[in-house]
């Protein structure tokens, strides 16, 4: 009979202690004390554990972990873009991990669950106040999207969300395009100070890392720092701040192939007017032009999507440069035409030329002379014996100074082929000629050893010295 008594006791009190099905949820009611006492969760679910854990009488969420709460922080990037290659924004898409410890948190089940899944109770759970600065402004949408919030056995809590931002960049134009492009933004606590909580970058963990399936378009990171906020990044004082900064290079092969490469086309096909001859007008002043406003429309179209800033000074002193070749090349030409074609002469600045013999005008009235001449020999030579006294004869000087001038006559309509083009050109104006031919040989290797050279000395100068300069990853 006693055993009987003391088997019904103990059943009553064991029934009053685990009440089942006594609530809603269809899930034990718990006795206090013996859960503070042994900690057990053995054979329950990660929502019977949870709404156990996160009780109102047990957990109350606005108040923190511990009085001194370290959060560590990770950042897992996903998506990198950009507008175009000459903009200074670049969108950014990331997940930011959150690790703290909450010692109200901790639980036993024997080991069945790894982790707990609190995603469906973010709103009865401490997180961390963090917010973002000096960024630019959020992408859609503007509130967090929680991705995931996993609570372990031994109290540590990890919170994952994801963030789109696009970030104000900074570049240093006087090198553009061959500059980085630099993207910060700082993370803070809104409203603990850095006594309460403090916000820190893992230790055991790679602090940015991208993702294995990271898309980037228009975007090449080449670098990226984190560290702790200085006064560039906060204002506020005490108050825990962690920075990002995202060093961002453009795409090279874009600008060689939209603005260098037609440049140096259009300067060298300039110079293809100093292998014509100086008298083929038209064809060189059809290259001088042609090339003069294809440069400008290349330029022009190109310009239209840069920053429409002041100080682009390597951009301005490749169009400068290449304008000037271009535009001396023209001016080149004329120089050499004008001083190939003027003549010296008396009336003004039209050439004057040497006589023309009659011979040469009508070459039929040279050749008459010619066997009149020598008709005219053959008759006198009889003669030679007659009187002098004879009333029509011809005196003998005259005679002669007519034999003399017909035979000049005659040898100038035979040989008229062979100094034909000597007639019109004097010493004077073929001293004209010859320097107008060496200023054009001259510059068929000045401008392209000078264009060469300029070119050399840009790409060294503003492609390689200045970028590898450390002032282009950091923030300034």
């Amino acid at each position: 009979m006693w055993a009987l008594f003391v088997l019904t006791v103990m059943g009553i009190r064991v029934a009053s202690t685990f009440q089942i099905g006594a609530s809603d949820n269809n899930y034990p009611t718990f006795n206090s004390s013996i859960l503070e006492t042994h900690k057990k969760f053995l054979g329950f679910s990660d929502k019977q554990i949870l709404d156990y854990l996160l009780d109102k009488s047990r957990y109350d969420k606005r108040m923190r972990p511990v009085d001194y709460t370290v959060v560590n922080v990770t950042v897992l990037l996903l998506t990198l873009s950009s507008p175009d290659e000459s903009s200074l924004k670049y969108e950014v898409e990331f997940l930011l991990h959150q690790k703290w410890y909450d010692p109200r948190l901790k639980f036993d089940d024997g080991g069945k669950h790894r982790y707990l899944n609190g995603l469906m109770h973010t709103d009865h759970i401490w997180l961390p106040d963090t917010y973002f600065i000096k960024h630019g402004e959020f992408k859609y949408p503007l509130i967090p999207i929680h991705i995931a919030l996993r609570i372990y056995p031994n109290g540590s809590v990890i919170y994952s969300m994801r963030r789109a931002m696009v970030l104000n960049c900074q570049g240093n134009l006087h090198i553009f395009p061959f500059d980085n492009l630099k993207c910060p933004f700082a993370l803070e606590s809104v409203s603990h100070e850095e006594t309460e909580v403090e916000l820190k970058w893992s230790k055991t963990e790679q602090q940015i890392n991208g993702a294995t399936s990271l898309r980037q378009q228009n975007a090449y990171l080449v670098k990226n720092v984190t560290g702790e906020c200085g006064k560039q990044h906060t204002w506020r004082g005490n108050y825990s701040c962690l920075r990002v900064l995202l060093v961002f290079t453009r795409d090279k092969s874009f600008y060689i192939s939209t603005v260098f490469v037609p440049g140096v086309v259009l300067v060298t096909s300039s110079f293809i007017s100093f292998w014509l001859d100086i008298n083929a007008v038209p064809a060189r002043v059809m290259i001088g032009v042609t090339t003069m406003l294809n440069f400008c429309t290349t330029t022009n179209g190109f310009r239209s999507t840069l920053p429409v800033v002041s100080n682009l000074t390597a951009m301005n002193l490749w169009d400068g440069v290449c304008m000037f070749f271009i535009y001396a090349s023209m001016l080149e030409f004329i120089i050499v035409n004008y001083l190939y074609r003027r003549l010296p002469g008396a009336s003004g600045n039209r050439p004057v030329s040497a006589p023309v013999p009659e011979s040469l005008k009508n070459p039929s009235l040279a050749q008459t002379n010619s066997r009149r001449v020598f008709s005219d020999t053959n008759v006198q030579q009889p003669s030679q014996t007659t009187p002098a006294t004879t009333p029509n004869a011809v005196p003998e000087p005259a005679l002669n100074h007519r034999l003399q001038s017909d035979k000049a006559r005659a040898a100038a309509s035979v040989f008229a082929w062979l100094r034909r083009p000597q007639l019109f050109v004097t010493p004077d104006v073929r001293n004209r000629q010859r320097l107008a031919k060496q200023i054009d040989n001259v510059s068929k290797g000045v401008f392209p050893l000078l264009f060469g050279i300029f070119t050399i000395g840009f790409v060294l100068t503003f492609a390689i010295i200045k970028p590898s300069q450390q002032e282009n990853f950091i923030l300034l």
